[in-house]
């Protein structure tokens, strides 16, 4: 609280120091600013504002702008940078490390990224260019191509004599060992480096037994093997096992916000890379499908609604209570839904044991229905005066309830075996089932005791 309390202070001065040209001020506020206390600045600051802030310390103090464009995320990122010239843009990305600056260039439109790339010095031109040539969201693309690495035939000694004069490392906790063919082969550890006689062969204390990821490896596989083995950095090798980058657990940690933000947009039918103020004629292109989806499969649920018009018109009671007993299926579909796909994400769950999952699901879904149904019935019956309505609301929360938890279940599961995301179309399948089935017994259940609700109506 207190260093919100603090950037909302900070914003505050840069509206006004922007407001009244105080330009002078205002660059010596930024530069004092951590980057991720900066983007967030920016983020909140009008487009116009922001496009001065940032034009105000990157012509000062380019890499400290570019590490907070970078901590904005790519897309915003890429958006602020856009409205520049080409020779800008590659003056800046050359300010900050290859992995960040090919994210920001990834999302630049195309011809502005390739007049990018043409203008950055060669050497930096093209360590981005290859890292551009992996796969989207995989470790190749996110990795750190400078990578830090000693030979297995060196000594202690020397390792200690070559890591002073190599001050530009990203991360020397872990330092990787390779043969003379840049195959990865182990790894030795700062602290065990500093312990042990400086006489001592690096192949005698290096461990040969290490974690690693290839170019090809999914980012959510990258960051789960680094949370799994409580890892500070992993290795990135290619398909000859030759060490070809590292990804930091800042990296890391950007992955697991980005694929937890994903999963959650697509339970709810929104594209993983809309964001609070992305265009409104573009938020309304990626819902509008989803949207579409469920108003068909709305009508399916009205078709069973059809069926049963004439209990309805002989009983309008019922049209009351119809909405409770779709409405907690939904709920207790989502919930269950909300458990599986993070399960299914981070590998908790398996075919293996997803009868366990299954039966335990079965059993809560079973148990909600029975106490909340008993409820339901009781606050039916009181104000209705007619027990049988009240048995049969809670009999068909008990039944919806129970198809709610195991669709909750079955269909993530099947969508996974079908190779499709279970967090992208989960969501519509499962309220299709709890509003048909949430529909279909209450009202099916009304029926077969419709004279003894007629009577005691």
């Amino acid at each position: 609280m207190a260093a919100q309390r603090r950037i909302d202070v900070v914003l505050d001065s840069v509206k006004r120091l922007l407001r009244i040209g105080a330009t002078a001020n205002l660059l010596n506020l930024l530069q004092k600013q951590h980057p991720a206390d900066l983007a967030q600045i920016f983020s909140e600051l009008s487009e116009k504002d922001r496009e001065a802030a940032f034009s105000l310390l990157a012509e000062r103090n380019g890499r400290l702008a570019m590490e907070a464009v970078s901590e904005l995320g790519p897309e915003a990122g890429a958006a602020l940078l856009a409205t520049r010239s080409a020779e800008e843009i590659a003056r800046l990305a050359q300010e900050i490390p290859s992995d960040d600056a090919a994210a920001l260039i990834d999302y630049l439109p195309e011809e502005l990224s390739a007049a990018v790339l043409d203008l950055m010095r060669p050497k930096e031109s093209g360590v981005v260019e290859n890292l551009l040539e992996y796969d989207e969201q995989t470790a190749g693309r996110i990795m750190n191509p400078h990578v830090y690495a000693l030979n297995e035939d060196m000594t202690v000694g020397e390792a200690i004599a070559e890591l002073q004069g190599n001050r530009d490392v990203e991360m020397v906790f872990y330092l990787y060992v390779v043969d003379e063919r840049r195959h990865l082969v182990g790894v030795v550890s700062l602290r065990r480096l500093l312990l042990v006689s400086p006489e001592t062969p690096l192949k005698r204390i290096m461990t040969s037994d290490l974690i690693s990821a290839r170019v090809d490896m999914d980012q959510e596989e990258v960051a789960r093997q680094v949370a799994a083995y409580n890892l500070l950095a992993i290795p990135v090798v290619d398909e000859e096992n030759k060490l070809v980058g590292i990804i930091t657990v800042d990296d890391v940690i950007d992955v697991i916000k980005d694929e937890a933000t994903e999963d959650i947009y697509r339970l709810a039918g929104v594209s993983g890379d809309e964001r609070v103020f992305t265009p409104a004629g573009e938020s309304l292109r990626k819902r509008l499908p989803w949207l579409g989806v469920n108003l068909g499969t709305a009508f399916l649920a009205a078709g069973v609604v059809s069926l049963f018009t004439n209990t309805i018109d002989a009983l309008p009671v019922l049209a009351v209570f119809m909405p409770i007993v779709a409405g907690m299926g939904g709920n207790a579909a989502t919930q269950t839904l909300t458990v599986i796909v993070r399960g299914i994400a981070l590998g908790e769950l398996t075919f293996a044991n997803s009868r366990k999952a299954l039966l335990k699901e079965a059993s809560v879904g079973i148990g909600n229905g029975v106490a909340l149904g008993l409820v339901a019935a009781t606050v039916a019956w009181l104000t209705r005066g007619d027990p049988i309505l009240g048995l049969v609301l809670g009999a068909a929360m008990v039944i919806n309830m129970f198809v709610a938890a195991t669709a909750g279940v079955l269909i993530p599961l099947g969508l996974r075996a079908a190779n499709v995301d279970p967090a992208l179309a989960s969501a519509v399948f499962i309220t299709t089932m709890t509003d048909v089935f949430g529909f279909f017994s209450f009202l099916g259940l009304a029926t077969v005791f419709a004279r003894y609700l007629i009577v005691r109506s």
